[in-house]
């Protein structure tokens, strides 16, 4: 969904872009080179993404307006919802009353471009030009107009209103993005609230279970471990992050570890190799643990003797790959499948899979090697810098 409303976005840029040159090259005003008229163009519709892009609102829409009429070379831009003028944009705009806009902008209920000619002015200072009325669109239903008034003398062109619509385009599309994001967002805290809910039990039991048999014969190691305990259950039970750098997880990670180096004593290895470059590349919080508890469980729990972990975060230039290796048991095809599906009640890779896709991409879905009494290798490849993700 997100690229054809990237496709429409690009043809909305392109066409606006083409239908101000054109306005600009009327043979009444001063000629401008065309470089310079599409670079001013191009320059007023990407500004009005950032804020597009939080929703359609007042603040948002106040901050969009004056780069959508000059987009559209308007006298008066106003951005319409359904019951309310959201913004106004011009000199002219204080002899626009409410009422008037609110009128033009339910002239759109077909979903259709609606032009209404030059009109005589109810007062000197009304601003009696042609106004181009634009539907804005989400999923083929109607959420409000754009209303582009002219200045009285203005003839309208075919590329008033062209402009006008892509404009509108724009608006609708950079809205509809903001909603996707939205849902993306409330689907990735659902899915890291399920983690938590997974991790609570079964690794809080353990690790309390390690600190008590060392209280008697070791205190001092048991009041650090249980030090550690506390900072590692805070910060995966946090609530308001969502992203954290490699650095922060790998900090954690290894207070998990060192918890379970408690409960299994010299029969887990570590091992840990990281290139300096990758540590404050972003990723979603609670990507890396999940994937050593699971090299754990079945590296360490599920077969006898000395087992070793491994974690490499390796500098792949414009990304980072992430290895998590064990020397266990293995799996079979079918169970790689089924742990990335989250079949028998194992939510751990599913999950962090389910996250990495929502926040990088497809090409972002974690990936098993693994072949019975041959270990385990989980693979995560993540982008050094993806728009929108920010360690809190």
């Amino acid at each position: 969904m997100q690229a054809a409303l990237l496709a429409l976005l690009i043809v909305a840029l392109t066409a606006s872009a083409v239908g101000v040159l054109r306005l600009t090259s009327s043979p009444r005003r001063v000629l401008r080179p065309e470089s310079e008229a599409m670079r001013s163009a191009l320059h007023h519709a990407i500004s009005t993404l950032p804020h597009l892009r939080r929703g359609l609102d007042g603040p948002s829409a106040r901050k969009a307006a004056p780069h959508l009429r000059a987009l559209t070379q308007a006298a008066v831009l106003a951005i319409m919802d359904h019951d309310s003028v959201l913004a106004v944009d011009g000199s002219g705009g204080a002899n626009l009353t409410a009422t008037r806009l609110l009128a033009l902008s339910g002239e759109v209920e077909d979903g259709r471009i609606h032009v209404e000619p030059n009109r005589r002015a109810a007062t000197t200072s009304d601003l009696g030009g042609p106004a181009v009325v634009a539907p804005l669109v989400i999923r083929e239903r109607g959420i409000g107009a754009l209303v582009a008034v002219y200045e009285p003398d203005h003839r309208l062109r075919p590329e008033d209103t062209r402009v006008v619509g892509e404009a509108a385009a724009l608006v609708s599309a950079q809205v509809e993005l903001s909603m996707v994001a939205a849902q993306e967002e409330r689907l990735t805290r659902a899915e890291l609230h399920a983690l938590r809910a997974r991790i609570s039990p079964h690794f809080i039991y353990n690790s309390l279970a390690a600190i008590a048999s060392y209280i008697h014969s070791r205190p001092d190691a048991a009041r650090a471990l249980l030090a550690e305990f506390a900072e590692f259950t805070r910060y995966a039970f946090r609530g308001e992050r969502t992203y954290v750098t490699i650095a922060e997880e790998l900090h954690y990670v290894e207070k998990y570890l060192r918890l379970e180096q408690a409960r299994f004593g010299d029969r887990l290895t570590v091992r840990v190799h990281v290139d300096p470059e990758v540590l404050q590349t972003v990723l979603p919080v609670l990507s890396l643990q999940p994937l050593v508890e699971n090299a754990v469980k079945h590296g360490v729990e599920a077969r006898a003797g000395t087992r070793t972990v491994e974690i490499l975060a390796i500098d792949r230039d414009l990304d980072v790959e992430i290895r998590v290796i064990d020397d266990g048991i293995g799996m079979k095809e079918d169970e790689m499948e089924a742990a990335l599906s989250g079949a028998h009640g194992g939510i751990g890779l599913s999950n962090v899979d389910r996250r990495l896709r929502s926040t990088f991409g497809e090409d972002c879905a974690l990936e098993i090697q693994s072949a019975p009494a041959r270990g385990t290798t989980v693979v995560m490849v993540v982008p050094k810098f993806h728009v929108g993700v920010r360690a809190a």
